[in-house]
């Protein structure tokens, strides 16, 4: 059930938005993402968009204009709605036609032109939302190379745990504190134990860090009893995004046992805007095999699609910006790269895992890969093994030094995918402000309320 390669990959297709025709955008008519917006400063209604160039092909306009008949009225009533839950939901058939009349509408001979350019907003002049209304968060922890390293900060008798080759981990997450590209979140107040001390105390974190991480959304889900098999586990993703689980380790370190993560976690994590589609991607497969002498997945976690193409060739990027170099207009400086091919475990792997046990995975759950470390030390994906946890800072091109994120440092997180003979495509950024944190001062002794 992997999506195959079809006339909407073609590498000479050419699109009549010029900023499409780039060689080096995120957005030519080869991907074809999805995201919730509305015009700056309106109070218009959200809906749902498809990025084409530095554009957006608004398709509530679409719909308003009787545009495009072919897609099916269902469909664009769909993409009307301030979220894309109901067309996650509709399943890889009814995407598959919505992308491929996309790619004929938008393509550099079409007939439709004249009619749809007058549906096109500047992404600049663009606010996004939330692609999805996210019920159900879980993150996973499939880098390998991530595991090892940070297990040796933790564990430093057992670094990688017994199960980790066998099972692919994941933690539920907090679905209410993630935001969309751009946000600015208060850095977080929790419990920890310093280094030497004989009891804990309550402060504001020491240690916050990123992770780079992808996002998967899930598009049709399953009923409660009813596990997903492997070899159709990818029908039911919807598509991918980029995923920042910020943590504070030092609140981590002394919660985690036994039960995991918990307020080292859920404060904030940071998704971009745009959902590339599992279809899109179809071009950037590679084989997935395990190292020899690990042991082979079970059977529930293996099949021949999987091993045929299971692993995504996605690179990916962290640059980081502090807000004495914005106040300079210095751009953020890149920290690490490294690549979603690295991970131990597929996305197929997680869905299958996930659902398992009979869990029902809904339209719009979100999944995260955990954080993707590459085998180099300047692949990982987290400052926690940048700088040996703090112990050797970066130190940054205009001389200031980072252990940890401070107050004011913007992160933001890039991918794309390239290779010889097919169109580069991208997934926009994800980024994100630390903000410092609130005293007890500054805590509301009542909850905000909610107006109708």
């Amino acid at each position: 059930m992997t999506p195959a390669i079809n006339a909407t990959h073609d590498a000479v297709l050419g699109s009549w938005v010029a900023s499409a025709n780039r060689v080096d955008g995120d957005f030519p008519i080869q991907n074809l993402p999805f995201a919730v917006f509305r015009r700056s400063g309106s109070d218009e209604e959200f809906r749902a968009g498809v990025a084409i160039g530095d554009q957006i092909l608004d398709l509530r306009e679409v719909y308003r204009r009787r545009l495009l008949p072919a897609i099916g009225e269902a469909t664009l009533l769909a993409c009307c709605e301030p979220t894309l839950n109901r067309l996650m939901a509709a399943g890889p058939a009814v995407n598959g036609s919505l992308r491929a009349a996309l790619s004929e509408a938008l393509a550099g001979d079409s007939r439709d032109a004249p009619a749809l350019a007058g549906a096109l907003v500047a992404q600049a002049e663009a606010d996004y939302a939330l692609p999805a209304q996210i019920g159900d968060y879980t993150d996973f922890y499939s880098s390998i190379h991530h595991a090892r390293t940070v297990g040796a900060q933790f564990r430093p008798e057992q670094p990688l745990l017994p199960n980790y080759q066998w099972i692919p981990i994941a933690y539920h997450g907090r679905s209410s504190s993630i935001g969309v590209s751009e946000q600015e979140f208060v850095r977080p107040v929790g419990q920890s134990l310093p280094r030497g001390a004989a009891t804990p105390g309550v402060h504001p974190s020491r240690r916050l860090d990123f992770e780079l991480e992808m996002g998967i959304f899930i598009g049709c889900g399953n009923a409660l009893g009813r596990p997903i098999d492997i070899e159709r586990a990818e029908s039911h993703v919807f598509g991918l995004c980029l995923l920042n689980d910020w943590s504070a380790r030092d609140l981590q370190g002394w919660e985690y046992q036994p039960l995991g993560p918990f307020l080292g976690k859920n404060f904030a994590t940071t998704i971009s805007p745009w959902v590339v589609t599992l279809e899109a991607l179809a071009p950037y497969r590679l084989p997935f095999s395990r190292p020899v002498g690990d042991p082979q997945p079970l059977a529930y976690l293996d099949g021949a699609a999987n091993r045929h193409g299971g692993v995504l060739d996605v690179q990916l990027e962290v640059a980081l910006q502090t807000a004495s170099m914005r106040s300079r207009g210095t751009p953020p400086q890149v920290i690490t790269r490294s690549n979603f091919r690295h991970a131990y475990w597929t996305l197929a792997q997680m869905v299958a895992h996930h659902t398992v046990n009979g869990c029902n995975l809904r339209p719009g759950d979100l999944l995260g890969t955990g954080t993707l470390s590459g085998p180099d030390p300047g692949e990982a994906g987290s400052l926690l093994e940048l700088t040996d946890g703090g112990r050797r800072p970066l130190v940054l091109d205009a001389g200031e030094t980072r252990g940890f994120l401070e107050d004011g440092d913007r992160v933001v997180l890039r991918a794309w995918c390239e290779r010889p003979g097919c169109a580069r495509l991208g997934f926009g950024t994800a980024t994100g402000i630390v903000a410092a944190a609130h005293g007890p001062a500054d805590a509301p002794a009542d909850p905000p309320a909610h107006h109708l």
